[in-house]
């Protein structure tokens, strides 16, 4: 599907990540690494900060680790980067640019969920202040057998519970991780944010996978993707 094509379809149902997508709180994800390396006397380079952007709390707290050199101390550090994560989303809970106009028009032609790799009290509650929770029909995190980003699952159980083929289904991400996830449960991928190379040595975990973008916009303002949902029809 090409981007021209992406934009004369509509989606049986659209799935959206929330850190980065929606909530402006990759910047807490990343200040939280920043705080916790810096208790362990070390800090972030840039090629890390990508390398863990996107990834599930409990995997950033063992690489964490690692990177410190102190690869005993994951589950502690898992611990404080969760915590201190938390505190900064509930001090600071903005949307990133055009989230909220796009979700109340894309909620009027198709069924809604949220997929996240966030922890779900994190997910509902920084929705719920941005005033978007009541759009989602399914907010679908890493529980019991649901596995985290990169694995499909979270995209897959959000299409069945919408009611939707992966196939027809609509993803909106902003991370290497997330296109992988959902590139993997068969959706289309619209990604959000500055374009970069979709492989390069902070992908390192998906060696020779790079996942299909069927459009990249800068931000969810994009007037050519404002007026795509405008003109959508249930």
């Amino acid at each position: 599907m090409t981007a021209n094509t992406l934009l004369a379809w509509t989606p049986a149902a659209i799935v959206f990540d929330c850190d980065g997508t929606l909530m402006d709180s990759e910047r807490h994800w990343e200040k939280a690494r920043e705080v916790v390396l810096g208790h362990h006397g070390s800090a972030p380079d840039p090629e890390f900060a990508q390398a863990t952007k996107g990834l599930h709390y409990t995997e950033c707290g063992r690489m964490l680790a690692e990177y410190a050199g102190a690869p005993a101390l994951a589950e502690q550090m898992t611990e404080q980067l969760l915590a201190s994560f938390r505190q900064l989303v509930a001090d600071d809970p903005v949307t990133m640019p055009g989230a909220t106009e796009l979700v109340r028009k894309a909620a009027a032609f198709a069924p809604l969920a949220v997929a996240s790799n966030c922890p779900r009290d994190v997910v509902e509650a920084g929705l719920s202040r941005a005033g978007l929770l009541r759009y989602f029909g399914h907010v679908l995190v890493p529980e019991g057998e649901v596995r985290p980003k990169p694995y499909p699952d979270v995209y897959l159980e959000a299409a069945r519970r919408c009611g939707a083929a992966p196939g027809d289904a609509l993803a909106v991400e902003d991370s290497h991780c997330g296109f992988v996830s959902a590139s993997r449960a068969g959706l289309r991928v619209l990604a959000v944010g500055p374009r970069r190379p979709l492989h390069n040595a902070a992908d390192a975990a998906y060696a020779g996978e790079i996942p299909p973008v069927d459009l990249w916009v800068a931000s969810l303002a994009d007037p050519d993707l404002v007026k795509w949902a405008d003109t959508r029809r249930p």
